[in-house]
């Protein structure tokens, strides 16, 4: 009798879990040039709670998808911007952005504080 109690209890949690937990995809224009930038940005999002991301090297764009009880797209980008690479809310820090090899380097542009992110031809 324990050992079936046991066990619904083990069910009825993982049930809860499988009805609660909420997945989103979301894509979001990603800053970058080349498969490095690919492997990097990807490999960023390597953490619990994302489930995928897939960033298309010729439309900038990324594909994510994860659990939004356990993250919120703003956190997604940041740790996008962590890794380098800007975002539409969060731009990588300078040191962040000059640890990337060359070719990884796209072009930033405008003021400090007010960088503008333009296509850079790989």
């Amino acid at each position: 009798m324990k050992s079936l109690r046991f066990f619904s209890v083990v069910v009825l949690t993982f049930l809860k879990k499988a009805v609660f937990a909420q997945s989103k995809t979301d894509s979001i224009k990603v800053s970058g040039n080349c498969g490095m930038c690919k492997k990097r940005i990807e490999t960023a999002l390597k953490v619990p709670g994302i489930t995928s991301a897939d960033w298309n090297v010729k439309s900038k764009m990324l594909m994510v998808n994860y659990e939004t009880s356990k993250l919120t797209l703003n956190e997604v980008q940041q740790k996008v911007a962590d890794a380098g690479h800007d975002t539409p809310k969060f731009k990588a820090t300078e040191a962040a952005y000059s640890k990337l090899p060359g070719c990884c380097q796209y072009e930033r542009v405008g003021e400090t504080g007010k960088q503008t992110v333009t296509d850079h031809k790989h």
